[in-house]
């Protein structure tokens, strides 16, 4: 019924790459999602603190998806036919740190602060 295109694990790491990269502590391709991560939260964070955030992120991110599968019919579409008049069934969700994490439905504009 619906095209949903939906991976915001990759958007949020994507984003951790280029604010490492700008940092000046890029990062070697090939490495997992899990290796990111904990990378990007050693720089502020002790070891054991820095892995739970790792996986509390990738974790959050991937119930995210689920959450928002789950509720189409329910309540986004029709909230995003509400508030956007946006009358497609082609939905790209994709997270983005804009003053504060949010996902963005971009066909529509739609946005769901987090």
């Amino acid at each position: 019924m619906y095209e949903i295109t939906m991976d915001l694990v990759a958007d949020w790491v994507n984003t951790v790459k280029e604010v490492l990269r700008g940092s000046g502590y890029p990062l070697e391709d090939g490495l997992p999602n899990e290796e990111i991560a904990l990378r990007y939260f050693l720089h502020s964070q002790p070891e054991e603190r820095a892995q739970e955030l790792a996986t509390d992120t990738l974790g959050k991110l991937r119930e995210m998806e689920e959450i928002i599968i789950s509720h189409m019919d329910s309540t986004i579409v029709p909230d995003i036919r509400m508030r956007t008049k946006y009358q497609g069934n082609a939905f790209h969700f994709s997270w983005v740190y804009n003053q504060g994490e949010h996902i963005i439905e971009l066909n529509s504009e739609y946005r769901i602060p987090l």
